[in-house]
């Protein structure tokens, strides 16, 4: 595998009208969590995928907890998710049909984001692949960064199968991560830029909003 970057960044995918209630609870939720809350959110994920995240796949090194009790992160912008939502023609993309235009894509730095975990006691881990995989490997520490194919998280053809595994690739905060973390918005449009700062106008932290052309199909 190839050696990470000095200072990896990772992004959250969500759509443009669920940044409201992040704002409200001050955090991005992990879909368990937003479950027992009540969810409300317009969901981009795919339905099966969902569900074996919440009820089938552990996070080994974390005993006990399921991926769908983490906030899901790639380590790259323009991924395959976003593809699939792009194209809008998965059969298991059944609840959201509207394109890549509205998604937000919500950059962490991840040093920063293991940071707070440690001081506040909270789990994180990280997936060699898609962590709904059931071949899926995770790890909680940053020594093993390197079993991440880092090759295929920057490749932009991932056709081939490894790539596309391995492009896949993830970073898991247990439950929540805190709105303060965010560092950056991109946006495709700058339709959507002016509705994120209209949105973001009266909040205390208020990351730069961007159009990121290139973090799209």
């Amino acid at each position: 595998m190839t050696a990470p970057p000095i200072q990896p960044k990772i992004y959250h995918i969500t759509h443009v009208d669920n940044l409201a209630s992040i704002l409200a609870a001050g955090c991005i939720e992990a879909d368990s969590r937003r479950m027992i809350l009540g969810d409300c959110q317009t969901t981009i994920g795919m339905t099966e995928i969902k569900r074996r995240r919440l009820h089938e796949i552990g996070v080994s090194c974390h005993s006990g907890t399921m991926v769908g009790e983490y906030v899901p992160f790639y380590f790259c912008p323009r991924s395959i998710m976003l593809y699939i939502i792009h194209m809008g023609n998965h059969p298991d993309l059944s609840h959201y049909r509207n394109g890549q235009t509205p998604i937000l894509h919500l950059q962490v730095d991840m040093e920063t984001a293991i940071s707070w975990a440690d001081q506040h006691g909270i789990r994180w881990a990280f997936s060699d692949r898609n962590a709904g995989s059931r071949i899926a490997d995770f790890y909680n520490n940053r020594n093993e960064l390197d079993n991440i194919n880092w090759e295929a998280v920057t490749s932009i053809d991932f056709r081939d199968s490894v790539i596309k595994e391995g492009k896949q690739a993830e970073f898991l905060i247990h439950d929540t991560c805190p709105w303060h973390l965010v560092e950056k918005i991109g946006v495709l449009t700058a339709t959507v830029c002016d509705q994120v700062n209209g949105i973001l106008r009266n909040i205390q932290h208020h990351p730069m909003v961007s159009i990121e052309r290139t973090w799209y199909y």
